[in-house]
């Protein structure tokens, strides 16, 4: 392990375990308001990077309009957050690290592909606001991961070096964005399985939850 000065979080599967019910309201959306016939495996396989991509992985660029596509995204975050409010909670662990890392003083930002109106849904509710010095949404960057930008991001407004940052993530592409950005990661899996990520050679480990006791070596002096 090294010794960080910075914990970058992805959201959605990193900090919470909620990627079902995304993938729920955009299957609701598509097949009832849209009236499209993609499978539910056919939505889940394309579930990452800012709502529009979404769209367009799955119908071609530019098949609906912009205010459209605004409308479906807007329609897919209200189900989403309704269906998983009575769900909401931290993955195992993760409160008590975030305390850790904070009365280490190793600074924290959350980079994510979700929009600000979910960012705020989360950390509001479970009130872990005061944990971030920087939040870098799906508003705030140009392209998605595996792009390097929103990390990149997160350092830059945190003042801290590219290779003393250490990225949580569930997904490949984000670790491939961590390791586009110069920047070791821990995945959380509960999402994808260990194996995934064997190609990556920027991770750290690959833990169940954050409670595992190789994470204990991220604190080591």
């Amino acid at each position: 392990m090294i010794q960080p000065k910075a914990f970058l979080f992805d959201l959605n599967g990193t900090m919470i375990d909620d990627m079902f019910y995304h993938g729920q309201a955009w299957y609701e959306v598509l097949t009832q308001d849209v009236k499209a016939s993609f499978t539910r495996a056919e939505v889940d396989k394309q579930m990452y990077g800012k709502n529009e991509e979404v769209l367009n992985r799955l119908f071609g660029a530019g098949y609906f309009t912009p205010g459209r596509v605004q409308e479906l995204s807007f329609e897919k975050e209200k189900r989403y957050q309704a269906a998983y409010k009575p769900h909401l909670q931290l993955i195992n662990g993760l409160g008590s690290f975030l305390r850790k890392a904070q009365e280490s003083h190793i600074a924290m930002a959350i980079g994510t592909a979700a929009i600000t109106f979910n960012v705020d849904f989360t950390v509001d509710n479970l009130d872990i606001r005061r944990y971030f010095d920087v939040i870098v949404s799906a508003d705030d960057v140009t392209t998605s991961k595996p792009h390097p930008e929103t990390f990149l991001k997160c350092a830059d407004l945190l003042k801290v070096p590219y290779e003393e940052c250490v990225v949580f993530e569930d997904a490949p592409k984000g670790v491939e964005a961590a390791l586009n950005a110069g920047m070791k990661a821990v995945v959380i899996t509960t999402m994808h399985p260990a194996h995934e990520f064997a190609a990556y050679p920027n991770v750290l480990a690959c833990v169940k939850d954050y409670t595992d006791p190789v994470l204990e070596k991220l604190f080591v002096a």
